[in-house]
C-alpha cells in the first residue's frame, strides 16, 4: 500500500470514527444542557448536568430501574450461558441426524418476530399468574438459536482427544464440560456474554408487556417514561439515556476483545 492509499485509508477510517462517536458526544452535551439549549442545537458541554439529575430522581426512581434492569439482565446472562452452552455442546459432541434436524427447527424459529409469539407469551404467564413476576421476563429467553448455534460451533473446534483422553481418565461427560470444555471457550463465552447482557437490558418490548407495576420498572421503560404528552425536558432526557447507556458500554469496553475473538470462533 502506498503513502497516498494509507493516506486515505486513514482519513476514512477517522472520519468513520467521528461520525459514530458523535452521537455519544451530543447525547453527553445534551445531558449537560438546559432544554431550551438543546433544542437551539447547542454543541457544547454545558453546567445543568446537577439539576437536570435532579429532576431526573425527583421524577423517576432511577435507583429501583436500575436495580431491576441488573437483576434481569444478571440472572437472565447467567443462566443463558448454562443453559445454551450445555445445549451447543450437546448438540456437537452427541451429534446424530435428529440433532440436527432439531437444530434446524431452532434456526427456523430465529426467523420468527417476537411480535408473531407475543400473544401466545403473555396468554401463558397469565395463566401463571405470573405476570409482573421478573420470571416471566427471564424464561423465554434463557435459550436461544443464535447463543445454542454459536456455542455448537465453537464445540467443533475443541479436540476430540480431549474428549476420549479424559473419558479414559474416568472423568463424567460433565466433568468434561465443565473442567475441560469451559476453560478453553473463554472468548465464546466474553461474547455470548456481551450479546445475552445487552439485549437482556435494552429489552424494552417484553418488559413493558409483562411489567404492569412501577415497582418493576427497567431502564428503558424509565427513559420511555421521560417522553411527556404535551412537552419533553431534553436536558433530562439525554440524561436518561446516558445513563442506560453506560452498563453496555462498560460490558463491551471490557469484554470487547473477548467479543471479537468469540465472533471469528477463536479458541483460547
Amino acid at each position: 500500500m502506498t503513502k497516498v492509499q494509507k493516506f486515505f485509508a486513514y482519513l476514512i477510517l477517522i472520519i468513520a470514527s467521528l461520525l459514530s462517536v458523535f452521537p455519544l458526544y451530543y447525547m453527553i452535551a445534551g445531558a449537560t444542557n438546559k432544554s431550551v439549549d438543546f433544542m437551539r442545537g447547542r454543541m457544547t458541554l454545558g453546567t445543568y448536568l446537577i439539576e437536570n439529575y435532579k429532576s431526573l430522581i425527583s421524577q423517576q426512581n432511577l435507583g429501583r430501574a436500575m436495580f431491576n434492569s441488573f437483576r434481569n439482565a444478571l440472572i437472565l446472562t447467567a443462566i443463558s450461558m448454562l443453559v445454551c452452552s450445555l445445549a451447543g455442546y450437546a448438540f456437537e459432541v452427541y451429534h446424530d441426524k435428529g440433532k440436527d434436524i432439531l437444530m434446524t427447527v431452532l434456526l427456523i424459529a430465529m426467523m420468527l418476530p417476537f411480535v408473531a409469539i407475543m400473544i401466545p407469551l403473555f396468554k401463558m404467564f397469565s395463566t401463571w399468574h405470573m405476570v409482573n413476576n421478573y420470571w416471566a421476563f427471564i424464561l423465554p429467553s434463557i435459550s436461544t438459536p443464535f447463543l445454542i448455534m454459536m456455542f455448537r460451533q465453537a464445540a467443533r473446534s475443541f479436540p476430540t482427544d480431549i474428549i476420549e483422553a479424559s473419558r479414559i481418565d474416568g472423568l463424567s461427560e460433565l466433568g468434561i464440560f465443565f473442567r475441560m470444555f469451559v476453560p478453553t471457550m473463554k472468548s465464546t463465552y466474553g461474547a455470548a456474554i456481551t450479546v445475552t447482557f445487552m439485549n437482556a437490558w435494552n429489552n424494552y418490548m417484553w418488559p413493558k408487556i409483562i411489567f404492569q407495576g412501577d415497582n418493576q420498572t427497567t431502564m428503558p421503560m424509565l427513559v420511555a417514561n421521560l417522553l411527556g404528552a404535551y412537552t419533553v425536558d431534553y436536558g433530562m432526557l439525554m440524561l436518561g439515556v446516558l445513563i442506560c447507556t453506560l452498563p453496555t458500554a462498560i460490558i463491551f469496553f471490557f469484554l470487547q476483545k473477548s467479543f471479537t475473538n468469540g465472533i471469528v470462533g477463536a479458541v483460547k
